[in-house]
């Protein structure tokens, strides 16, 4: 390993994490990069690199924030070689690997390999000419005071269902514990290639999400009776769609990686950072309260 690139929560102070790699990149002549802008607000000894650099230079990603930087840094690793380490210095942290704590003993295991990579799906919407990246989920969303989200939901070029609602999502399986999940869409492992289209606060009779093949295009259609809609990308709004106007989306698998140490499953963390419970008809099974 050569180089590993930094991606820093914008307000969290890392400076005890980035002070942790810093000196684990210096006993094995590993260059520690950083964006540029971060680099100078910590006032460290990372090399500072323009974004269009960091994923094309590193040979890993570590982010050190909660899951809105750990979004960052998969897109910043999206189509480079480097796989993204989640640092969790946030609330949940479901997308992190490890906490601040543990993260000297991730960097060990690093070293003698005993680490995997997974892959994970992003999806590309056509907005206004231009394309975005969410890995996700893609929402075309209600805007106070302004109409419903009225939306025909095509796939391969035919029509397959349509809702009326506050927004409709089209998430990833990285994205199905996030806006998709409060939603009531299902929880999938990234270990699934699928797309979930769920809709929040439905009017319509059909109320419920589906599940859509990676292999097929999928058009959101606004309807002549839909209110203007915000587009959020990974919860950032990227522009404005009116009636009329097509959102076109494409899944496409292995678009980033994220290191997994083994030492729990998705399962595992999806019952504990989600607080999953089960009926209190059914009996605790061992080790549980």
């Amino acid at each position: 390993m050569h180089a590993v690139g930094l991606v820093l929560h914008p307000r969290r102070d890392a400076g005890q994490a980035v002070d942790q790699v810093l000196e684990w990149g210096a006993a094995r002549g590993i260059e520690i990069l950083g964006l540029a802008e971060e680099v100078d607000r910590l006032n460290c000894a990372a090399v500072a690199v323009p974004a269009t650099d960091l994923g094309r230079r590193a040979d890993l990603l570590v982010s050190l924030g909660g899951d809105g930087t750990m979004l960052r840094a998969m897109r910043l690793a999206d189509r480079q070689r480097a796989p993204v380490l989640g640092v969790n210095m946030g609330k949940l942290g479901f997308l992190a690997e490890v906490d601040v704590p543990d993260l000297p003993d991730a960097l060990s295991a690093i070293d003698s390999h005993r680490f995997s990579v997974e892959p994970r799906l992003a999806v590309d919407a056509v907005l206004g000419g231009r394309t975005v990246t969410a890995f996700n989920d893609v929402a075309v969303v209600r805007i106070p005071g302004q109409g419903s989200a009225v939306v025909a939901v095509g796939v391969a070029g035919h029509p397959f269902v349509s809702y009326a609602a506050d927004a409709v999502i089209v998430a990833t399986p990285t994205g199905s514990t996030a806006y998709s999940f409060s939603a009531g869409g299902p929880i999938t492992s990234p270990a699934v290639e699928a797309l979930l289209v769920t809709p929040a606060a439905p009017h319509s009779a059909y109320g419920r999400g589906v599940v859509l093949s990676v292999h097929d295009m999928v058009t959101l259609d606004i309807l002549p009776t839909s209110g203007r809609l915000a587009v959020e990308v990974d919860g950032q709004v990227a522009g404005y769609v009116e009636p009329g106007d097509c959102v076109e989306l494409r899944a496409r698998p292995n678009a980033a990686h994220v290191v997994r140490l083994g030492r729990t499953t998705f399962y595992q963390r999806a019952r504990r950072k989600l607080r999953l419970t089960d009926s209190p008809e059914i009996p605790p099974v061992d080790g549980e309260g």
